[in-house]
This record gives structure tokens, sequence and C-alpha cells, in this order.
């Protein structure tokens, strides 16, 4: 049918029936016309709303845009409107307590009950399918520990660093100011003072807010160096050294992180305040743009001599790096330059591809980035096989909220955790999911002054602080019932994982666990040759042709 006569599409009965509410307007309209002269305002009103879906109504007949509108016009607009809708009815109607993503309605009410200090009891038995692939569980002991100790933190940077840092079990992970809003930035670090854990800044740079209430900082540097930059984007040692203050605890060069690996983020110039700029050392009202990879190394081994410069530029605090897991050879890489230099890093942070962030590309979100159990079982074994472990710290990031993820982190090989979303909830977050639009109904991600009104620092920051500290307290009862008293003491026979309805085996034997210096002193054994041999400590190249079927499976054989 010619688009030339729009009204073709509306003659005969059905035409009649698509256009049934501009058309019944029409009729009306007339009338209520002739009975506004009678003088009730009513009928005014009643006029006006039908001439209103009148003119909606020939708007969209002749509209090019939206085929449902032009062709059902005003009442394809009720689409739009349940379209919208559809979120906030699933989540408070139709979904079920185990359904919600990317945390579900009992992963947050968890956290809602922890930083508010209510019950977190459960009733009546678990929801759970034991019986699922998904399931895993820490076995337990006929004889529980009596005091085990939650308060045990970890020495980072201890014999290299002339500051080194103790760090808790659980701390805020990487959010930047910019992502997150200023009365967010400033209840996490008053929380994280309050219950004594870190705060890791984000690649966003070090803000007034973060200093207001002196809460430990973990200072991220991401390739865009913001906050220690030139105005060409390369990195400035002397105002490194100038932010570097007490404050700063330690700082993590980002490699990449879960939610968007290998992408550089984009804030747009509309978001980029003078507050903003001034805090990332951008111009205001510009996009600020994170290129994709770093340009102080682009070797390992510059990587490690970087990692000094910032060590020794901070005073000799510990230096640690920030990555999800995607090319292995690249973790064996990292490990071959430091076990032949000698130049170390202090800590390494695993990001899962289940990690969060404002705004990613769904494709990087959904399809690209390993998985935090992999990943950090890869790089626990890339340590330990190395025979560094003793001396370079390992955290977990991905999806960490409850006390039964930390235990299951711990046992894999992680010194301590840290998490992002699920602080978050505890200063209000609400999973609207509308953290890229300024429109953050809660206050969290927006840079909106009504909106960020919402958010009372000194009644949210007690929440982040109990979060924690309930959190801890939790893990606490899982190692007493598995009969050890520290929770690094937890290991992987403590976690079981289901393979499927008729067996389950402890992760130690799904997985391989490397001995300690395997890779130095026999390679060839493990199942990770291949990638030790393609590992190069003077490049992020591999050393071999990596030709398809030359890797064994890091899993074990299931037919134990």
């Amino acid at each position: 049918m010619s688009t030339s006569n729009p009204w073709r599409a509306y003659s005969g009965r059905n035409g009649i029936k698509r256009a049934i509410i501009p058309v019944t307007a029409l009729i009306l309209t007339p009338c209520f016309l002739v009975l506004t002269f009678t003088g009730s305002a009513w009928w005014l009103l009643a006029l006006l709303i039908s001439t209103a879906l009148v003119l909606l109504g020939l708007y969209d007949i002749f509209q090019p845009h939206w085929s449902i509108t032009r062709n059902f016009p005003v009442a394809g607009r009720i689409r739009w409107m349940f379209l919208n809708l559809r979120p906030y009815f699933r989540a408070y109607i139709v979904e079920g307590d185990e359904e919600g993503r990317p945390f579900s309605h009992e992963a947050r009410q968890l956290v809602y009950a922890r930083a508010e200090g209510s019950s977190d009891m459960h009733p009546f038995g678990t929801e759970k399918d034991v019986q699922g692939e998904e399931y895993i569980w820490l076995s337990h002991s006929i004889k529980p520990a009596e005091k085990p100790d939650i308060s045990r933190r970890t020495e980072v940077g201890k014999g290299r660093c002339t500051q080194p840092y103790s760090t808790a079990l659980l701390n805020i992970s990487a959010m930047s100011f910019g992502a997150l809003s200023a009365a967010a930035i400033e209840a996490l670090n008053k929380g994280a003072a309050l219950g004594g854990f870190y705060h890791d800044t984000g690649e966003g740079g070090i803000s007034p807010y973060h200093r207001k209430h002196g809460g430990d900082l973990v200072w991220e540097l991401g390739t865009g160096y913001f906050g220690a930059r030139n105005d060409d984007g390369s990195f400035n040692p002397d105002l490194f050294r100038e932010t570097c203050d007490e404050q700063v605890k330690m700082t993590e060069i980002k490699l990449s992180q879960g939610a968007k690996p290998g992408h550089g983020g984009v804030l747009p110039g509309a978001k980029v305040t003078r507050e903003i700029a001034s805090t990332r050392k951008v111009p205001p009202g510009r996009d600020c743009v994170s290129p994709r990879s770093h340009a102080m190394f682009s070797t390992p081994i510059e990587m490690l001599e970087f990692a000094e410069q910032m060590r020794e530029l901070s005073g000799g605090k510990p230096v640690g790096i920030k990555l999800c897991v995607g090319h292995i050879y690249e973790v064996m890489a990292i490990m071959k330059a430091m076990h032949e230099t000698g130049k170390l890093v202090d800590f390494i942070v695993v990001d899962g591809a289940e990690g969060g962030t404002g705004a990613a590309p769904l494709e990087l979100s959904n399809h690209v980035g390993m998985p935090l159990l992999e990943g950090l079982i890869i790089v626990r074994n890339a340590l330990v096989g190395a025979g560094l472990k003793d001396r370079v710290k390992l955290a977990a990031s991905g999806k960490v909220y409850s006390a039964s993820g930390l235990a299951k982190c711990l046992a894999i090989g992680a010194d301590w955790c840290n998490a992002a979303r699920p602080f978050m909830f505890s200063v209000g977050c609400i999973q609207s999911q509308r953290c890229h639009t300024d429109t953050c109904p809660t206050g969290v991600t927006t840079q909106d002054p009504r909106r960020q009104r919402g958010l009372v620092v000194d009644v949210q920051s007690r929440r982040a602080a109990a979060f924690q500290a309930k959190t801890l307290e939790a893990l606490g009862d899982i190692i007493a019932g598995a009969g050890i008293n520290d929770p690094h003491d937890l290991k992987p026979y403590h976690l079981f994982h289901r393979i499927n309805g008729a067996k389950s085996l402890p992760i130690d034997r799904i997985w391989h666990f490397l001995d300690h210096n395997c890779l130095i002193e026999a390679p060839e054994d493990t199942p990770y040759w291949h990638w030790w041999l393609a590992a190069r400590a003077d490049s992020f190249q591999p050393a071999i042709r990596l030709e398809e079927g030359k890797y064994a499976s890091i899993r074990q054989p299931t037919s134990h």
C-alpha cells in the first residue's frame, strides 16, 4: 500500500478499530464543545482531553518514525507505557525471590536487612535447588570452633613497602565519582571510616567527598590517569606524589574490569561538571574518555617498572593491579616478569565478568571476560605455581554480596574481597538500573542535586558500616561451622560443587590447584604448560603459535 495517502489505512471497519481512541475523541469533541457552553468546568476539561487525543492521533498518523503508532495512533503508545513499567511490575509483583537479575530479590533483601540492622533470618528452609548443577556448599565439622576470629586482617606490602597496609576481609570496590553521586561517595567513605575498611576510588580520581570523612582510600589509576595527568592525558608523577597523602593507603593499576574488559569508559560532556573536571583534571563540559590501554607501559616488565615508580612516589605504599582474566598466557607473562626481574606488585585484584558498572555495551557485559570463579582459580594457580603467593596478595571482586560468597573466594585462595553494588544497596540503591541516565531515583548514581537530597549521608554511612560488619559476623558463623578459627584457613576441599544430579565433588577434585613453585620446577607436568610456554616477560604477545587443541583442560577429570 502506498504511504502517500495515510487515510487509506483507516477506511472501513478495521481501520476504525485501529484508530479507535482518536476516532472516539473526534466524535466526542463537538459534543463536549456544545456542553461546555452550558458553563460546566468538567465539560471544559473533557473538551481539552479529547482535543489533545485528536491532535496526538493526527501526529501519530503522519509521523514516519514508528510503525506501531502510525498504524495504531495513540493506542500504540500504551505499549510504550507498559514497556516502561515492565521492570517495576516484574520487580514488585511478578519476580520470585531467586529470579531477579543481576541481583535477586533475596540477595537485595539480605543486604538491606544487614544494613538496617534488622533480622536476616530465613524461615522454613532453603529455597534453592540443592540437586541443581549450580549448587555450591561449604562443608562443616562435627566439632565447630568456639571463637572464630573475623577481625583478622591481611598485611599487604610487608617487608617490601615502608608503609604496608593491613586490609579488612571485605572492602568497598572501585566506583568513581561521576559514576556515583557526591552524596553516595561521601556516605561510602564515612561508612569505611566507621567500619575500619577501605574505599577504592575507582578510576575517576579522588574527589573532595572522598576526603571529607577520612576513610582509608585505595587510589585506582586507569588508562586515563585521572587526578594525576597532564593536559595530554599522560601520567604526571609530581601531581601523583602530591595527591597520594596519608589518607591514601594503597594504589592500584586498573588493567581491565569485569563489566567491560578492553573498553575505555566515556563520561559524556554534559555530565562533566566543573567539580568532576577538577577531580579528574580534565576540561569541563567535554567528553571524558578513558583510552583502551595504558600509555605508560606496553609489556609486563614495563608495567612492573611503572608499579615501582608509583610505590616510590607514594612514599613506599603498596601497589597492585586489577584485572578481569582474559588470555591466560598474559597472566603467566606477569608471573614470569615478576619471577625474572624480582620486581613485584604487592597485590592482585581479580574482577569477574559478573561484575557491574554504571553502563557498558551489552555484548561486553554478557559475552566478554572470565567469570570470577575461573579467573580467581587461574590467578591463584599462577601465583602459587610461580612461588609468589606468599609475597603477592590476592583479592576477589565480582558480585560478592554475602558471607557465603566471601567464604567461597577465601577457600579458593583470596586474601580478601571487595564489593561494589552491594555497598550501593546498603546506601539506598534499589536496582532501578537507571545508572547511565542520570535519573537514579535514590540519588546514588545521579549528579542531580534534587535527587541526591534523598540520600542522607549520616544515615546511609551507618548502613554501609553495618552491612560490612554483619556480613563478617555471618562469615564467622560459617568458619566456626567448618571447625576453624581463621577465615584464611578455608581451603578448596571445604568447598563442594554439584556436577550433576547424582554427583558432587570438592572443588579441588574438579579444578586443578597447583603446588608451590611447580610452574618454575616442572611446568610440563601442569595443565598450564602451553600457556606458560607462550608467556613472555618482555611482551603481552604469545611467544609461540597458539594452535587449537594444544591446551589441556584446567579442570580435573570428573571420573574421580
